[in-house]
């Protein structure tokens, strides 16, 4: 969708543009409008239109630092094109050249000039970054950025700097986005819900490319999506949407004291390609009866509360529960339990590792199992990673740090290894983001106005083609 910049910035601009362009005999480009694409602050939208079929690109800056340059996407071969820019930055000044491709032929563009706008009042100073010692922050981190949520409508997705910047979103209107994750391909994978549905709770999904445009969007009650999501949505190594789903039966409860007619709301996996055809489907009913829980009548509203879900080294998955305050590996193929880890599990405990419930629990760039304990039973929130030994059960702890009871964060959170020395830690309750180091001391901090379900780290040799530190 394009949609004009403002009068003040942008008219003589386009004037200087259509002109300059059919007077430069060297270019097949006829005229060029210039835009936002989706209404996007920082989405760039240039309208190529030239005297015959060929190819455009451009390269853009930022006046500031002409030595920064970004290329956008190579149409294809048409009268009309358009090309989005990112890495736009509010109220500052860039300039761009264009390029045709034409039967082999290569033409190209004068400089052009705009300036951007500035961001609608309710996304500034949304977020705040403090680093007392910054020379102590890793490269890796500076130059990365963070991925996070906006759960109320209208809902957004964020990507922000370690500078505290706002450097691209995507707002989903009228609806929440309760859960989003940064995928391998690139993408934004998100669930999204409205301001009824429970915090982590959803019934759609949306994957938008770094260009905001949707590539998929599946509404509860297509095909096989007949379900209420919640907690995770990422894709396998084929492609397919992966995500938890809340699983209500209605049972007999008569022998523990219940009603004949009860229901219990467990969860389970749903696996769908991009239409929403059911691929592979678990439920934690195939692995667990629920009158051999002590204490289904208090829980059987959101029996076990499964709240992340990830893939092993093997692509088996990691699925992690708050109520039961345990990790369960699952195989992706027949659904059997292969093991549970944390109190009553199959593995024997470290001492040192007694947690209460777990959040984003995923394997690290170690292959240690890493998870974010909510620390109920302390009132003090941790990061633990801990090595497993499956076939002997057993399990050493390799990184175990005691959050500042400041930031105890009792809901959500995630905990992610940024290099072999640091975390990024999400408490979401105290809308905050820490970067720590092994032995607990805080590098660096974001506080957020938003409480986001988690953070996640994407270093900035990933993004480098849509975003610059």
């Amino acid at each position: 969708m394009f949609t004009k910049l403002s009068f003040f910035h942008f008219l003589v601009t386009l004037v200087v543009l259509i002109l300059a362009s059919c007077n430069n005999s060297a270019s097949i480009i006829k005229d060029i409008n210039i835009g936002l694409h989706n209404n996007n602050k920082l989405l760039i939208q240039i309208d190529v239109n030239t005297i015959k079929p060929a190819q455009v690109y451009a390269q853009y800056w930022a006046d500031s630092a002409e030595h920064e340059k970004l290329t956008s996407d190579t149409s294809k071969a048409a009268l009309s094109n358009s090309l989005v820019f990112t890495n736009i930055l509010p109220n500052t000044k860039y300039s761009f050249q264009l390029f045709t491709l034409d039967n082999g032929k290569k033409g190209e563009s004068k400089t052009y000039h705009f300036q951007s706008e500035q961001l609608p009042i309710w996304l500034q100073d949304q977020f705040k970054a403090t680093a007392p010692m910054p020379q102590l922050l890793p490269k890796v981190f500076t130059n990365g950025f963070l991925v996070m949520n906006k759960r109320e409508s209208p809902g957004f997705t964020y990507i922000v700097d370690t500078k505290g910047r706002l450097r691209w979103y995507n707002m989903a209107d009228n609806i929440g986005v309760k859960v989003t994750h940064f995928t391998k391909d690139n993408t934004i994978l998100s669930i999204l819900g409205t301001n009824d549905d429970p915090t982590s709770y959803g019934r759609a999904i949306l994957e938008v490319n770094l260009k905001g445009d949707t590539l998929v969007h599946l509404q509860k009650g297509q095909g096989d999506f007949q379900y209420t999501i919640h907690h995770e949505i990422i894709k396998n190594d084929k492609n397919q949407l992966v995500t938890l789903y809340v699983d209500k039966r209605v049972m007999d409860l008569r022998a523990v004291g219940g009603n004949v007619k009860d229901t219990v709301a467990g969860d389970g996996i749903l696996v769908m390609n991009n239409n929403g055809k059911k691929v592979w489907q678990w439920s934690v009913f195939d692995a667990v009866d629920p009158l051999k829980d002590p204490k289904i009548l208090k829980d059987k509203g959101d029996w076990m509360h499964a709240n992340s879900l990830s893939f092993d080294t093997d692509g088996n998955y990691l699925m992690s529960f708050y109520n039961n305050g345990q990790i369960w590996k699952i195989n992706a193929t027949t659904g059997e339990v292969i093991w549970k880890f944390g109190k009553g599990g199959t593995f024997t405990m470290p001492a040192d590792c007694q947690f209460s419930m777990a959040h984003a629990a995923h394997i690290n760039q170690n292959g240690d199992l890493m998870f974010f304990n909510n620390g109920i039973d302390k009132h003090q929130s941790e990061v633990y990673a801990v090595k497993l030994n499956e076939a002997a059960k057993t399990a050493q702890t390799d990184i175990h740090i005691q959050l500042p009871q400041e930031i105890y964060n009792d809901r959500m959170g995630s905990a992610y290894m940024v290099n072999d020395t640091t975390i990024l830690v999400c408490c979401s309750k105290h809308h905050i983001a820490v970067l720590t180091n092994k032995k607990g001391v805080l590098l660096w901090s974001l506080d957020t106005a938003i409480p986001p379900y988690r953070v996640e780290f994407v270093d900035g040799e990933t993004l480098r083609k849509w975003l610059l530190p």
